[in-house]
């Protein structure tokens, strides 16, 4: 059992995390305050590679493996959580799924310009009756000769607002169930493609997040995914590897609650010492640190698994679910350690109690994680 990373691995971390220090923490809490979407950040990290970093370099992508992925996610969403997530989005739900059930027409029409960062994509499965019970689908998809024409509503959309192209997942044959349940790439130009208003959210705040709806939107029938009745297979193995992303952003926001206290402690007094010196605050910082390292071994875990071709479903569900928990626990212990200051938004604890929140959440709830472990514990 060999933890250490290759070379190449190691410099992927490296370069993401000078990216991170250099381009995105200094104006995160701004961007935050502002609701600013990051779109130069963005553009600088699509030529470092990362916005398609496991797409094969013949279609534009790193071509690189889940773990150097992790790591870069990791470092991204430690300095920005909200940069995190868009490149989670793009990595994650949208360019894995067309390279793996892509055609080859539509890899060459939309995976290389998705996983150049020349265009954003994201991923429309959520509707408002259609959250955890991802089954329960409104969206309906009708044949009519060359296209489909899509009708409904979806929410909670990462990367809604700015993106170029969607996956939406919708219904195409009520009487099948989930087995009548389709996938669709359509792009924001179409007639009938619509965007909400952005979302006025707790956190991830410069990450956008809209509903998009459908009115007699023609899609090409080309823009199929695979076969009809493949949407629902699709979206939960894309969700999988989803997971390992989020599990990998929670990471990145529970280290930055742990940079952030280890410094505080060391010039804060209290009682005419150091607080670092008090056991209280020892002991906390101690927890954070172990149980970060827990989830962050967990999330390699399931990246590995990945990249070496074995079932990672299970392992997937496991790392977001204790890195998410961790990440809230982390930047709660990091608003204690810091007191009143911690309160306030001087100080960038607080954002990252913000943004942790979310990873609770989204792409499976927590007890939505413990029902697919659960599944694979009884069914082995």
């Amino acid at each position: 059992m060999n933890f250490e990373f290759s070379e190449e691995q190691q410099l992927i971390k490296e370069t993401a995390r000078k990216f991170a220090e250099d381009e995105l923490y200094d104006k995160a809490a701004e961007r935050d305050e502002n609701q600013t979407f990051p779109a130069e950040e963005v553009k600088k990290m699509a030529e470092l590679g990362f916005m398609g970093m496991m797409v094969s370099e013949q279609y534009n992508g790193a071509g690189l493996d889940t773990v150097s992925y992790v790591l870069a996610m990791e470092e991204i969403s430690r300095a920005d959580a909200s940069v995190g997530v868009i490149m989670s989005v793009n990595n994650s739900l949208v360019t894995w799924g067309l390279q793996e059930f892509g055609n080859d027409e539509q890899k060459e029409k939309y995976l290389k310009p998705l996983a150049s960062g020349e265009k954003l994509g994201c991923f429309a499965l959520s509707e408002p009756e259609a959250g955890s019970d991802a089954t329960n689908q409104r969206t309906i998809a009708v044949r009519d000769g060359d296209h489909y024409i899509l009708n409904g509503t979806k929410n909670w959309i990462t990367n809604g607002y700015n993106a170029d192209i969607a996956l939406v997942i919708a219904t195409t044959d009520k009487t099948k169930g989930a087995k009548g349940i389709s996938a669709f790439i359509v792009e924001k130009d179409y007639p009938g493609y619509s965007i909400g208003k952005k979302e006025n959210k707790l956190g991830i705040r410069s990450s956008d997040t809209v509903s998009i709806a459908f009115e007699d939107c023609k899609v090409p029938a080309a823009n199929l995914i695979g076969e009809e009745g493949f949407g629902f297979k699709f979206a939960m193995k894309t969700l999988d590897g989803g997971r390992i992303g989020i599990a990998a952003q929670a990471l990145g926001i529970a280290q930055a609650s742990l940079d952030a206290s280890l410094k505080y402690s060391k010039e804060r007094k209290a009682f005419g010492v150091l607080i670092s010196e008090h056991q209280a605050i020892q002991f906390k910082l101690a927890d954070m640190a172990t149980n970060i390292q827990a989830a962050r071994l967990l999330t390699l875990q399931a990246a590995f698994a990945k990249d070496q071709g074995k079932p990672y479903a299970k392992q997937a569900a496991m790392a977001k679910l204790f890195a998410s928990k961790i990440a809230v626990e982390a930047a709660l212990e990091a608003i204690q350690i810091h007191g009143g200051y911690g309160y306030i938004k001087e100080y960038n604890v607080e954002r990252h109690l913000r943004d942790s929140k979310i990873t609770e959440i989204y792409e499976g709830t927590s007890e939505i994680q413990r029902i697919v472990i659960a599944r694979h514990l009884l069914r082995d």
